[in-house]
């Protein structure tokens, strides 16, 4: 009898698909990822439809996209579609289901189809629950402090981790998930679910990493010839414009730091798997809900399409995916495409609700269409063949880059005469996908937009969301719905 394979599914957040050795970045270092890769199969084309971590994570459980599931802004209060998430047909088919770290999804508690969450939610008291990280911090001498180190987690500022390395999420996210392996049901095969929320802000790195990088042999961000004085490139950059280049320096050193910091974290997980006699069958999978800017094109965080935010790292490996092992894939790929991979890789039906395909299959996307923000700052993308079409409906702004000559998006295309064609057929696709009031952008079948207004910074005195002193619980917290 065929021994059901087993899938441990590690997810971080903030990663982008460049940030890895084996993508050809020797600034950073990822060893396990890049043994990950060489014994299976990475995905160097994948991208998060909306790269913003709930709609993003939503697609991810669902197979859904942004439209189906309803949200492409950031929606804290909107409960999971009444679809199978990919925890639940796995439990459907009788495998124990267990997801550690952060899930970000309403009601906090809500297990999506998991048999249990031990949760990490980076303090979000607003959304109605204690996490059970915050839980153990109480029980542990630590009681309100994981904030205490002063920086923001959407903020770019820095400093090393200020408890103890076992106190830190990364490590207690890799402990639980430890402990779940140890206690697995072993009459059923398993579905677990490891989530860091790292490398996103705050960067707060343990002192160990940050030490094994210097400023200066970390590539420094990536320019271009595009940008200029319009109102949406300002209201783009307006958040990289407080960082010095002092600390623009240190902010790409400390996220590096929490990016390897993961990378060997995972390495722990691989050895219990090993030493508990069921790696051989385990299916390892690691990926992000979407990557971070990190000052490249004057930008950081997520909520575009530029390569550093959109694309991110997926990567097949172990034993089960031994026939692909070493594959570097090509063909285009989204997050929606993560659930039926996987359900097809363990042969289980997948859902008609699913609207991704099976990476594994001889399936291809003719093009992907991606969807990020309302208002001034509404971003839309399609990804065909060599090229990507970015759109701003913000002063009907376009973008065409061509990826095989230039990855790093340094000039735009859209105005050469040779992408003429090119530029014609993607506003084609993309005006093919737009729905709602996206739909007043267009007239006569053209790609009109809306006329740009001068552009305000808003006032914040939040500091982007800033945590503070977490004992006793806040009460009366104000929701404020920002970026997370």
């Amino acid at each position: 009898m065929e021994t059901k394979k087993n899938v441990l599914m590690i997810c971080t957040d903030h990663w982008s698909g460049s940030l890895l050795g084996c993508a050809g970045r020797n600034d950073i270092m990822t060893p396990t990822l890049d043994y990950l890769a060489e014994q299976g199969v990475r995905f160097e084309n994948c991208y998060s439809e909306c790269p913003v971590c709930i709609p993003a994570r939503r697609t991810m459980m669902t197979g859904l996209s942004p439209r189906s599931h309803g949200d492409r802004v950031y929606s804290d209060h909107l409960e999971m579609p009444d679809v199978p998430t990919l925890a639940q047909v796995f439990r459907d088919h009788g495998y124990q289901t267990m997801a550690v770290g952060k899930l970000h999804v309403y009601p906090q508690r809500n297990r999506i189809g998991f048999d249990d969450v031990i949760l990490a939610e980076e303090g979000r008291y607003e959304l109605g629950a204690v996490d059970d990280y915050q839980i153990w911090l109480g029980e542990n001498g630590y009681l309100g402090q994981e904030f205490m180190h002063g920086m923001g987690n959407n903020t770019y500022y820095t400093r090393p981790w200020h408890l103890d390395e076992k106190a830190h999420p990364t490590n207690w996210t890799t402990m639980e998930m430890m402990h779940q392996i140890k206690r697995r049901d072993p009459t059923k095969p398993f579905f677990f679910y490891c989530s860091y929320q790292f490398p996103h802000p705050p960067l707060v790195p343990l002192q160990t990493f940050l030490d094994m990088y210097e400023d200066d042999e970390i590539k420094p961000p990536t320019g271009q010839d595009w940008l200029d004085d319009s109102p949406i490139w300002k209201a783009m950059c307006e958040q990289a414009e407080l960082y010095s280049e002092k600390e623009i320096r240190r902010a790409r050193r400390a996220f590096f730091a929490q990016c390897t910091h993961i990378d060997y974290q995972i390495r722990m997980l691989i050895g219990t798997l090993r030493e508990s006699g069921v790696l051989d069958h385990t299916v390892l999978v690691f990926t992000s809900d979407h990557g971070d800017m990190l000052f490249d094109h004057n930008m950081v965080a997520k909520r575009c399409f530029y390569e550093e935010a959109a694309c991110v790292p997926l990567i097949l490996s172990g034993k089960p995916l031994l026939n692909r092992r070493g594959t570097i894939e090509t063909k285009l790929a989204e997050l929606g495409d993560i659930m039926p991979t996987l359900l097809d890789l363990c042969g289980i039906g997948i859902p008609d609700t699913v609207e991704g395909i099976s990476l594994l299959s001889d399936q291809e996307h003719p093009y992907l269409y991606g969807e990020v923000s309302e208002g001034e700052k509404a971003t839309r993308m399609i990804r065909w063949k060599q090229y990507k079409l970015i759109y701003y409906p913000c002063g009907n702004k376009v973008q065409v880059f061509d990826l095989e000559k230039d990855r790093e998006e340094m000039h735009n295309c859209a105005e050469d005469p040779a992408y003429t064609e090119v530029r014609e057929q993607m506003e084609q696709y993309l005006i093919q996908r737009m729905y709602g009031k996206d739909l007043e952008w267009i007239t006569d079948g053209k790609l009109t937009g809306f006329q740009a207004a001068e552009h305000h910074k808003k006032a914040d005195y939040g500091l982007y969301n800033q945590r503070g002193y977490h004992w006793p619980t806040p009460s009366g917290y104000s929701n404020q719905g920002k970026n997370a």
